[in-house]
């Protein structure tokens, strides 16, 4: 529970980077100030400063999963001496109202979100073109035209076994938009050049990368794709959302912030580990299988500990479901809060 949340607002800003290794160790022991001091460091990328996002998360993952693989430190900016926005007393009123919204459905979660964009400090917009611009896996971003719209039609007339096809049945058997949401709607014609090209391309590609990356369309991996989405391109509105769903777990049901940490953050080391997505020309693909694509460009699938279906599970299994389930998640728990975290992603 958040006790004092003014005391909170004072605690975003620059991080101790050091100091995730002790926050870790506290939210292992179910510690609230461990999870506040975590989540003060990705508030203040995600609505502060969004160069920041890369070396928050990485230190995060690495005091979270360990590094037993290694992993390329960050390459966009030293963690020191960073042009931030501030936060005003209005953002942190649109923020908590966020917060203590209750009931969210995907719908409802995206618009509060979004919402959120326009209420940080104007030069926000200026801060995450630079960072979009910056970041390695944004390529050349600044320099693209705007990709047109996708071909349902050609889609559907791919070979069965191809990622077109497969695309062309995901979104037409579940009614989905083939953009996710409308780029005309959302005014992202109005956005700086990087921005508009990856806000554009990321919305066209989403369902893509799911299926090329190994991320179904359950709740929890809608969320585990956000923080693959995060490392990737530094895409600003997942920082945003994952802010959110974490101060909404540590809010509500403080007890899953572990599992909800570990979600996330094999999600961001798995974007981190996984080839800029960005920079294929995924329209030259359409006519390839999945497992052709992923071998040529070395993409190995998102694996995580945990079920894919647990939300759903405790939102509508029968009970015998949801019982299991809790006994799975109680014993991963358990070995989550352990000083050793077993699990790699």
């Amino acid at each position: 529970m958040m006790q004092n949340r003014q005391f909170f607002e004072r605690m975003v800003g620059q991080p101790d980077y050091e100091g995730f290794a002790r926050a870790v160790a506290k939210v292992r022991q179910e510690d609230r100030i461990g999870r506040e001091q975590i989540l003060a460091a990705v508030c203040w990328c995600a609505f502060a400063c969004p160069q920041a996002i890369t070396p928050i998360f990485d230190a995060v993952a690495k005091a979270w999963l360990g590094d037993k693989k290694g992993l390329a430190s960050s390459t966009l900016v030293t963690p020191d001496n960073l042009s931030s926005a501030p936060l005003e007393p209005s953002f942190w009123q649109d923020f908590w109202s966020v917060i203590d919204q209750k009931n969210f459905d995907a719908m409802s979660i995206t618009a509060a979100v979004a919402g959120l964009g326009g209420a940080v400090h104007s030069t926000m917009r200026d801060l995450s073109e630079a960072a979009a611009a910056q970041h390695p896996g944004a390529g050349a971003a600044a320099m693209r035209p705007v990709p047109g719209h996708t071909d349902l039609k050609a889609l559907g007339a791919a070979p069965k076994n191809s990622l077109g096809y497969t695309l062309y049945q995901m979104v037409v058997d579940n009614g989905y938009d083939l953009e996710v949401l409308d780029r005309d709607a959302i005014q992202l014609s109005e956005l700086p050049p990087a921005l508009r090209y990856l806000n554009v391309r990321i919305l066209q590609m989403h369902d893509v990368w799911h299926l090329a990356a190994g991320y179904s369309t359950s709740g929890s991996h809608e969320i585990a794709i956000s923080a693959f989405q995060l490392a990737q391109f530094g895409h600003n509105y997942s920082a945003m959302f994952l802010a959110v769903v974490l101060m909404k777990a540590h809010v509500d049901t403080p007890r899953a912030f572990p599992l909800l940490l570990q979600l996330i953050l094999e999600a961001w080391r798995h974007g981190r580990q996984a080839p800029a997505m960005m920079e294929i020309e995924w329209e030259a693909e359409w006519q390839h299988s999945i497992d052709d694509i992923r071998k040529r460009y070395d993409i190995k699938p998102y694996r995580s500990v945990l079920p894919a279906n647990m939300l759903e599970v405790f939102g509508g299994g029968s009970w015998w479901e949801r019982l299991r389930l809790g006994w799975q998640l109680s014993r991963l728990l358990k070995q989550l809060k352990s000083d050793h975290n077993p699990f790699y992603a």
